[in-house]
């Protein structure tokens, strides 16, 4: 009875360390000789002007939606992240509201003709625990 003990805890250890194993390939797939290549290409020192903006950045590419601001409009919700194709006095812009939180702020801030609209700022769903 002992020996089938001892044979079914080598094999328990052995199935654990295998799996650990996996999980630790899985995790990092990339060769230990490889790291340094990573490292070498993160910019060190200033962060980039994109990176400092609170309410974001001019952007290019596609646009989740396009939103006309006249003088009617008081509002614009957005998401963290979300790109935007704002239009406002004849003039247009792709924005990506790319904030340093979901404080609200006004528009203007960024786009100038916009006085008046107030910009609300949702969590980006992606950025949610739980």
């Amino acid at each position: 009875m002992r020996t089938k003990f001892t044979g079914l805890t080598l094999i328990a250890a052995f199935v654990a360390a295998t799996a650990t194993n996996a999980l630790a390939q899985f995790d990092n797939p990339m060769p230990e000789s490889e790291h340094w290549r990573v490292r070498a290409t993160v910019p060190a020192g200033e962060p980039t002007a994109n990176q400092r903006a609170p309410y974001g950045y001019a952007a290019s590419g596609p646009v989740t939606r396009v939103v006309n601001i006249d003088s009617t409009t008081k509002y614009l919700n957005v998401t963290q992240l979300e790109v935007i194709q704002i239009n406002v006095g004849g003039k247009s812009v792709i924005w990506m509201f790319d904030t340093l939180g979901t404080v609200p702020f006004p528009l203007s801030k960024v786009i100038p003709g916009a006085d008046g609209v107030m910009v609300y700022v949702e969590d980006n769903p992606a950025n949610r625990s739980g």
